[in-house]
């Protein structure tokens, strides 16, 4: 905002300008809503202004980013006069009033929401306190807020609904009703494991009319082994976790141990502490168990140039920049990585903060671990028993040929015994301070002093006793002074449940992240999964106008780092059970959602739809862990230049393993998978953004692998659901979308049938193409013979349902 003009002109003109600029509605401002400065205005200074009104640039005299200098104003005067927006010449720039530039000049203007926000806060008062700019609302401490009273309190289940309420009474909002029996346990069952309902399990909870139904089916899928699948996947995005190196080469590694251990971290709910702890610095706990160095895997999946004629020494510095920027990322939420260059221009993080941060990765080494299965490990032992008697006699008889033989063989089947190799990290031994050297503007070869591992000044320091190592970062990464990392976890956790975190910009707490949509929310559960909570004698709520279709909640309680009770509290609540149906009224008002005045709807993610599909048509294995595997995919993916390797399909369950398992090559990702959003995972990725394109439908309709399923989930209407067509439809469609199809789809889906099943009838050839059939006979390599000569034209019918019942909303959608 460079105001380097003189105001000449003044007195008429100006009066004119106030006029007008005070006739124009305030938008996204409402009412006389207060206007917080640090939260609403500092932002949008450090975004837009302080490039020329700062510490560095002074344009007009004006600087912006401290309080006494701002109000004080430039050359021409003062640029805010505290009550009268109008009259300030701060907001006539910003809009460009009277024919002058609109500032700040060489960059997009802001928008009303942002100029509104500025005039609002000068209208009342311009009030700046003193420490703002140390303030913005993700440094300073989380406390537990007290819970909001609400009117209809008859609606509330646990705490969270007293926020959300509160919020949607003040906004002049109601909740919806809560979803039908089946959409609530799809998407709670799609939220919890990944995957659909069985028939079974529908039939049951419709039948269960106990008052704790659902939450008993909460309890069956938190245990379920399929949790840790779930939860799993979206981890491996922030771990960037693929099984090649990257880069032109994009040479193949073991590290997939690593994967495992993050499932069964997950299934035996491991303390989320714990889980941090391990992976940041598993090798430095006292008597550290193999399990403990795997974890440590989490930054050995940086990427590897292994390419001739590359600077290892330059790599490796890549692989600790990637490191502390990913940390920070995956923990505080932060864009720590501004500051590799110069001092982050809008969060309190400095060079010298980066590099310090740094430190603490630069005293490590990377070895490889091996790995013995079980069988493997009770062989290997046998053996060395076997080999040292067998030693002894060979000493001791040293011209026993048949001992010596013995021996020989011995060793041979030792040295067979080859485990699985995973990656990990190991602190140096010598016992020096880490440290490493300031790189002037961030560059590799600009060496600059050595500086000494620590964390940012801006944030608590290292409580005292503790390490100066990755241990003692991690303990300080959970300390309960750290403002940050209980509030970016419970928010990555809400954003899965409801496909935006109550902080949308999951991966920016800062300036310029976007503010929470309920603030005291976020502080609630952030405390509460930090500190733990129970419900008690349920004091926070009263029966009270409770209807008789709603009973009294049941007792929650929070166990400290405790994901799985965590995600009940979330589950139970009644702001996560309403209705996903969106009245004229919230498209209105809340056409986003933010407000939580309904359920959450979204597209499912990539590997989730092709689960399902294999769920549905009773395909997807049930096999947990172990190397990845290669499904089907289309020719020619892996047809890269410089690399011998091919893609080969895996036979029997491998082909329809869970998608977590499938092999991911950073040149070469799984392609229907980058169709639907996936990242190469060559850095870390906070939150995937979700498109919507021709190519996804072209995808489900197409694709080898779903017609594949599609063929799965025919069979299963074909053998099934008996002989009648409208019950193998309908069938199909519960397998499906959960729920029974109204008498509407029914005769919808009949029609297709049997329009198909008669051209089917008279075109063998295509019917048996359809059926992937090699040479006239099924194939072996995939579902086998499953129909008759006389069942082809059925079969071929069921199968195009099949593949429109796939790519129905309701079957890619969470409702």
């Amino acid at each position: 905002m460079r105001l380097t003009y003189i105001f000449a002109f003044m007195a008429s003109i100006v009066l004119a300008i106030g006029s007008a600029i005070s006739a124009r509605p305030l938008a996204g401002v409402q009412g006389s809503a207060k206007v917080d400065f640090g939260r609403d205005v500092l932002p949008i200074l450090k975004a837009s202004c302080l490039q020329c009104h700062g510490a560095e640039r002074k344009e007009g005299g004006l600087r912006l980013d401290q309080k006494m200098l701002a109000m004080r104003g430039g050359v021409s005067g003062a640029d805010i006069v505290a009550g009268k927006g109008a009259q300030s010449k701060l907001v006539q720039r910003i809009v460009g009033a009277g024919g002058l530039p609109r500032m700040p000049i060489g960059f997009a203007p802001l928008s009303s929401r942002q100029i509104a926000a500025i005039r609002a806060w000068i209208d009342q008062g311009a009030d700046w306190p003193d420490s703002a700019s140390a303030k913005h609302w993700a440094y300073v401490k989380p406390v537990r807020p007290v819970l909001p009273k609400v009117k209809n309190a008859g609606w509330v289940r646990n705490p969270i609904d007293n926020f959300v309420l509160a919020r949607l009474e003040k906004e002049g909002l109601k909740p919806s009703p809560e979803a039908s029996r089946e959409t609530l346990l799809r998407r709670v069952t799609l939220d919890l494991t990944g995957l659909p309902p069985t028939i079974a399990e529908i039939d049951a909870f419709m039948t269960d009319r106990s008052p704790d139904a659902y939450e008993k089916v909460v309890d069956r899928l938190l245990a379920s082994p399929r949790f840790g699948e779930r939860w799993t996947r979206p981890w491996l995005d922030m771990a960037r976790y693929a099984d090649t190196n990257g880069y032109e080469k994009d040479g193949m590694r073991s590290i997939w141990p690593y994967r495992d251990w993050v499932i069964d971290a997950f299934n035996k709910d491991m303390p989320y502490d714990r889980f941090t702890i391990e992976q940041i610095a598993g090798d430095l706990l006292p008597n550290s168990t193999r399990e403990q160095k795997i974890a440590t895997g989490f930054h050995r999946n940086t990427m590897q140039n292994t390419e001739g004629g590359v600077d290892q020494e330059e790599q490796r510095w890549l692989t600790l920049l990637d490191r502390v920027n990913t940390t920070c990322s995956v923990w505080l939420g932060s864009t720590f990585q501004c500051a590799q260059c110069h001092n982050h221009k809008f969060d309190p993080f400095t060079t010298q903060d980066y590099y310090r941060f740094l430190a603490f990765f630069d005293h490590s080494t990377e070895p490889s671990l091996t790995i013995l299965a079980p069988d493997q490990e009770t062989k290997q032992k046998q053996l060395q028993r076997d080999l040292s008697v067998q030693e002894a006699k060979a000493k001791s008889s040293p011209d026993d040929k048949a001992a010596a033989a013995k021996l020989a063989e011995l060793k041979k089947q030792l040295g067979e015994i080859r485990g699985a190799t995973t990656l990990v990290l190991q602190e140096k031994e010598d016992k020096e301070r880490p440290s490493t050297f300031f790189r002037v503007k961030g560059a590799f070869l600009s060496k600059g002093d050595k500086v000494e591992a620590d964390v940012p000044k801006s944030l608590t320091p290292l409580a005292p006793g503790e390490p100066v190592n990755r241990l003692g970062l991690a303990h300080w990464i959970l300390s309960k002074d750290n403002p940050l990392t209980a509030r970016v976890a419970v928010n990555r956790f809400w954003a899965q449940l409801f496909g935006r975190g109550i902080v949308e910009t999951e991966e920016d707490f800062g300036t310029q992240g976007r503010p929470p949509s309920h603030p005291e929310l976020l502080d609630w559960l952030a405390v509460a999964f930090r500190d733990g909570w129970s419900s008690g004698v349920l004091e926070y709520w009263s029966n009270a106008g409770r209807p008789n279709n709603n009973p009294p909640p049941l007792q929650h309680s929070i166990t400290p780092w405790r994901v799985k009770s965590l995600l009940k509290l979330i589950v139970t609540s009644a702001t996560y059970r309403q209705s996903s149906a969106v009245t004229p009224l919230l498209r209105e008002k809340d056409p986003s959602n933010k407000l939580l005045a309904r359920g959450p709807r979204f597209r499912m993610e990539a590997e989730m739809i092709r689960d399902n599909s294999l769920a549905s048509a009773g395909l997807l294995s049930g096999k947990i862990g172990g190397p990845s595997v290669y499904p089907l995919q289309p020719d020619g993916i892996w047809d890269v230049p410089y690399s011998g390797e091919r893609w080969v399909t895996s036979t029997g369950e491998d082909r329809w393993r869970r998608s977590l398992y499938t092999f991911w090559r950073r040149s070469a990702p799984y392609p229907m998978f980058t169709t639907f959003d996936a990242t190469s995972r060559e850095f870390c990725t906070i939150r995937r953004m979700r498109t919507n394109t021709p190519l996804q439908a072209l995808n489900l309709l197409n694709d080898p692998a779903f017609i594949e399923a599609a063929r799965g989930l025919a069979r299963r209407m074909l053998n099934e659901a008996g002989h009648d067509r409208d019950v193998r439809l309908a069938y199909g469609f519960r397998l499906c979308a959960t729920r029974r199809p109204t008498p509407g789809e029914l005769i919808k889906l009949s029609a297709l049938y049997e329009r198909e099943r008669k051209r089917y009838g008279a075109d063998e050839k295509s019917a048996l193409a359809l059926l992937g059939a090699v040479n006239g006979k099924a194939d072996a390599n995939s579902l086998g013979a499953w129909w008759t000569a006389s069942d082809l034209p059925v079969a071929a019918a069921l199968t195009v349902v099949a593949n429109v019942l796939l790519n129905l909303d309701e079957s890619l959608t969470k409702e």
